[in-house]
C-alpha cells in the first residue's frame, strides 16, 4: 500500500495526513490465483529464439503435408537417396549412389522404405532439400531423377554428374 505509519503518524507518498481524515484497520485478505497456461513461448535470450524462430519460418502445409523448408545452409541432411523399388538391382544401384555422394562430403539419408510417395513426405517433414531417385531407367541410361522439397519439381540428371549438379543447387543463392 501506498500509506506508511512512521511513529504513529500516517503519511501518503511521503505528506503526512492529518488526524481524523483516515482509519486504519486491519483485515485478512485471502488472493485466490486463476491459473493461467500460456499460449506463446518465447525463450528471453540464447539460440534458442533463432532457432524457434526459424523453424517456425520454414514450417508450411503444402497439399495437406508438412514440409520444413529449411534453407538449404542450415538442412542437416542435404541429400536422400531412394530407389523407386527394392528389387532388380534398384537398391544396389541406389546404395552406389549413396556411397558416391556420401564420398564427395554430402550428408545422405537412405530410405527404401514405403512406397516413394510417402518416403518424398518423410523428409519433406524433415527438411531435406533434395531427394535423388533411382528407377528403371537409370539401369538403362545412368541418369537419375533429383527431386526439389520446396517445388516438388523433378529433372533428370547423369550419375556422373550429379555431386556438381547438387553442389550448384545446394550453394546457389
Amino acid at each position: 500500500s501506498k500509506v506508511k505509519i512512521v511513529n504513529g503518524r500516517a503519511y501518503y507518498e511521503g505528506v503526512e495526513l492529518k488526524d481524523g481524515t483516515y482509519k486504519i484497520k486491519r483485515e485478512k485478505v485471502v488472493e485466490r490465483f486463476r491459473r493461467i497456461v500460456p499460449h506463446v513461448v518465447e525463450p528471453s535470450f540464447g539460440v534458442e529464439r533463432l532457432i524457434l524462430a526459424t523453424l517456425m519460418y520454414a514450417y508450411r502445409i503444402k497439399e495437406d503435408r508438412v514440409v520444413l523448408s529449411l534453407p538449404k545452409e542450415l538442412a542437416p541432411i542435404e541429400v536422400a537417396v531412394f530407389p523407386l523399388m527394392v528389387k532388380d538391382g534398384l537398391d544396389v544401384k541406389a546404395k552406389e549412389v549413396k556411397s558416391l555422394l556420401e564420398e564427395r562430403g554430402f550428408s545422405v539419408w537412405y530410405d527404401e522404405s514405403g512406397s516413394i510417395g510417402r518416403r518424398y513426405a518423410r523428409v519433406d517433414e524433415i527438411g531435406v532439400p533434395y531427394s535423388i531417385t533411382i528407377d528403371y531407367e537409370t539401369l538403362e541410361d545412368g541418369t537419375v531423377t533429383i527431386r526439389d522439397r520446396d517445388t516438388w519439381e523433378q529433372v533428370r540428371v547423369k550419375i556422373e554428374e550429379l555431386p556438381a549438379k547438387l553442389k550448384e543447387l545446394l550453394h546457389k543463392a
